[in-house]
């Protein structure tokens, strides 16, 4: 097992929002906010939750022949791209609104979690799954030590996630809400990096 570094906390983005400086030239990630699930000495991993797709969460249960008999809670919600690595992967962000778990979740922090197994989506087809929850397809992943250069090089802004703004704001929103909650003006925002 590698020891930590004294002082160095390889987890230091997990739970964090990553928002797009308004210079990031990369036509993926433009004004986007992700959330960053896990980050460790083995790289970074999270997902956008604010590029909505033209496929919605009923479209994909019944893709799935997922049954949905409370459709209310998915009726309407559109699933979101999460990044563009494993493009056919589902990831469902979730609230600890319920103690049930599922075969494979990830905490990232005590209020949020990330599932990556179909169990989830029959427990919200059958209403009862956690009460607040996103669908993402696809995933943004960095390799080691890759997310700490791109923050250092201004691509970045990172502040802590904000609940509210993952399940209660409009898509729309998401980026410009993202970067108020740090008392930011983004029409003072810079993409020209302030160190040497």
């Amino acid at each position: 097992m590698q020891q930590k570094k004294e002082g160095k906390d390889d987890s230091f983005l997990q739970s964090q929002f990553l928002i797009a400086m308004p210079g990031l030239g990369d036509p993926y990630f433009e004004q986007t906010v992700t959330l960053i699930c896990q980050h460790n000495e083995d790289g970074c991993f999270g997902l956008t939750i604010n590029r909505p797709m033209d496929v919605t969460v009923k479209d994909l249960f019944d893709q799935l022949k997922i049954p949905a008999e409370n459709d209310t809670s998915i009726q309407g919600i559109n699933a979101l791209r999460g990044g563009p690595v494993q493009v056919e992967q589902g990831f469902i962000i979730h609230d600890s609104s319920t103690d049930k778990t599922w075969e494979n979740t990830l905490k990232i922090n005590d209020d949020l979690s990330v599932t990556a197994s179909r169990d989830i989506l029959f427990d919200i087809g059958a209403g009862k799954g956690p009460d607040n929850f996103l669908l993402a397809l696809g995933c943004a992943s960095w390799a080691p030590g890759q997310m700490e250069q791109e923050v250092l090089s201004n691509s970045w802004l990172n502040c802590p996630a904000d609940k509210k703004i993952i399940f209660d704001t409009p898509y729309e929103k998401r980026w410009q809400g993202a970067v108020k909650t740090m008392g930011i003006d983004l029409n003072l925002l810079s993409d020209v990096a302030g160190h040497a």
